[in-house]
């Protein structure tokens, strides 16, 4: 069985982390932080990490002012009313191009995963007061491999076994509104098979598959905030399933199976 019973789930936010950068020891800086909230890290917590904590330590910034539209970006750019060099560096990232109209490109990043603009950010960052550069903060290039180093580095630091979540924000198909998601992890299940197993009623169930570490990013995502909050990590205590090592790739439908492209 993969649940563990029924515990209390708590999501408890992590002040006082300060602004990341290359320089930074982000494990060190995280446990600190949750040090001054007297917390102390125990087995099977989970942390969750805002991806732009991540790219920051791992310098994911990059100046597109310097790169030169191909004729496809020029051709998207007219398409969708967006600048030809960032279009650009969204074609650089990304797979292949699902969706283009106004104000909208949707594409599937190189990891997998479908969403405006391969998830480039230009929040939250600063920026150049040169007018001639257009700085942007690319994920991790491996997320998977981003969660299982930090998770690595605090279980050294603290002995301790815990999973690491890296969760962004994106839109979803037929509803408005952003939501987290998870986009890489470590010592987590991807999916959740209740196939085979009795509901309320003693009904098997046919299909049921739940995705944990996406109802663990929104949850967390709602603790974060969206806008100045300055939260960019929490604390999960409660998961109610048995940590194990699952990986991003196998949350993605395969290309046959996916009816939405």
């Amino acid at each position: 069985m993969n649940l563990i019973g029924n515990p209390s789930l708590t999501i408890t936010p992590i002040y006082g982390i300060p602004d990341i950068d290359k320089h930074t020891a982000l494990e060190e800086a995280i446990l600190i932080s949750i040090k001054n909230l007297d917390i102390d890290v125990i087995d099977n917590d989970i942390l969750v990490l805002a991806q732009k904590i991540v790219s920051k330590n791992e310098d994911r910034y990059i100046n597109y002012a310097k790169l030169t539209p191909s004729k496809e970006a020029l051709e998207i750019a007219s398409e969708c009313g967006k600048d030809p060099q960032f279009v650009q560096l969204v074609l650089d990232e990304s797979n292949a191009v699902i969706r283009v109209a106004p104000g909208i490109l949707i594409v599937e990043h190189r990891s997998g995963f479908i969403s405006a603009n391969a998830g480039i950010d230009h929040s939250n960052i600063k920026g150049s007061t040169n007018p001639e550069e257009k700085w942007a903060l690319l994920i991790p290039e491996d997320a998977d491999e981003s969660a299982r180093k930090i998770r690595m580095a605090i279980a050294e630091i603290t002995d301790k076994n815990i999973a690491v979540l890296i969760i962004d924000s994106h839109g979803r198909a037929w509803r408005q509104g952003t939501v987290g998601v998870s986009i890489g992890f470590s010592g987590l299940p991807a999916l959740i098979d209740m196939r085979g197993k009795a509901d309320l009623y003693g009904n098997i169930l046919q299909s049921t598959i739940i995705c944990a570490v996406d109802e663990l990013a929104a949850g967390a995502s709602l603790v974060m905030g969206q806008t100045n909050e300055a939260i960019p990590a929490v604390l999960v205590r409660g998961f109610p399933y048995l940590l194990s090592d699952g990986k991003f790739s196998n949350l993605l439908r395969s290309r046959e199976s996916d009816l939405f492209r």
